[in-house]
This record gives C-alpha cells, structure tokens and sequence, in this order.
C-alpha cells in the first residue's frame, strides 16, 4: 500500500467517524455531573435541572454551565417557565463566565414574553440579534407553563433556532470579531419569582 493511498484512506476514514458521531446526554437526570456552577440557585428535580424559586424575587441572573466547550453542533432540550408575565429565562452558547461576576458574556437563546426564540447577545453587545418578528409565529405552537422543545444549531457562523419545530432564528454572524467557540449555559433571569426548567438536554457535535 502506498503512502499517499494510506494517507487518503485514514483521512477519509477519519471524517467518517467524524461526521457518524452520536449525540451526547449532558444531563442524566439525577446529578450537576457536566455542570459548574450555583447549586443553590439550581437544583434537580423530577428529572429536570430547575433555576430560581417561586417565594422570592431572583437578585440577579445566574448560570449553571458546562464544563466542556463547544463550538459546531445542535444542542436539544425540554424547558418550561413558570412565573408571570416578566418571568425570562434563557440557553447560552458560545459562551463564557466573567471574571470574578455573575454574568456570562456570549449567545443566548431567549425565552420569556418578547423573546421567545429569539437570540440575544448577553452582557456584549446587549441586544436582539434576531428573532423579534418571529414572535407570533411561536406564540401559535408554544405551552405555556408546559414543557416545549428547544433546538439549537450552531455551525460556524450560521446560527438557528426552532422552537416546538416552529423556525425563529436564522442568523449569520457578521462581526469577525466575536468568538465562535465557548460553553453552553442554563440562565434564570433577575426578577420576579421564577422558575426555569430544563430536561433531555442532548448536544451533537458537528465537523
């Protein structure tokens, strides 16, 4: 066999493998195995990572991520807010903690009134990226209070978000600038009593 004939074959082989990954759990249901993060603020419950309480007001936003990066892949979850109407919540991606601060710079999937499905660039740039003309489109196939499907796919620069299978972002980042790479994150936002719910948290990696 030829050297460059060996070469080709272990190069095809590998994208193979590459491309044939199988999704992966980042959440078993029972413990913070894969997690860092305030294990006061979130806790498990019935098979679901839970953010904030319903007795008080949540003083500030916080996170319980990952303790792996991820850059290409599509990310697949269960969630459910519970709260009134200014009651928010979100996924981060792409993103990480900053120094010595409660906060996480990087991309959020959004959920709450407004927001639903949008995405937003959380403690960066500070703003909708996109998603806000798609409001009424979701409000038409989301439970409220009820637990509703997230998917989430981020391939380089093109970045897309479906809820309950109803498409509210397709977004290509324009600023080479921002950071491509980074940890997946749960939030509950500051603010009323609140919780988040999230479950069958499965993450796929892309080549």
């Amino acid at each position: 066999m030829s050297r460059v004939f060996f070469a080709f074959s272990c190069w095809l082989l590998g994208g193979m493998l590459v491309q044939a990954a199988e999704p992966t759990s980042l959440f078993d249901g029972k413990t913070f195995k894969n997690w860092e993060g305030d294990e006061k603020t979130f806790r498990i419950e019935d098979g679901a990572i839970v953010g904030g309480q319903l007795k008080e007001k949540i003083p500030h936003n916080v996170f319980l991520a990952s303790t792996k990066e991820y850059k290409n892949f599509e990310l697949r979850l269960k969630f459910k807010v519970i709260g009134d109407d200014k009651a928010n919540a979100g996924i981060q991606f792409r993103s990480r903690r900053i120094p010595n601060h409660h906060e996480m710079i990087g991309y959020q999937a959004d959920l709450g009134n407004g927001y639903w499905g949008a995405l937003y660039d959380e403690s960066r740039r500070k703003k909708l990226l996109a998603g806000q003309d798609k409001q009424d489109e979701v409000l038409k196939v989301l439970k409220k209070g009820e637990w509703n499907d997230y998917r989430i796919r981020a391939e380089g620069k093109h970045i897309q978000l479906w809820i309950n299978g109803v498409q509210s972002v397709d977004y290509t980042e324009p600023d080479d600038a921002i950071e491509q790479n980074g940890f997946i994150a749960l939030q509950i936002h500051s603010g009323n009593p609140t919780e988040a719910w999230y479950k069958d948290i499965v993450i796929e990696e892309l080549p």
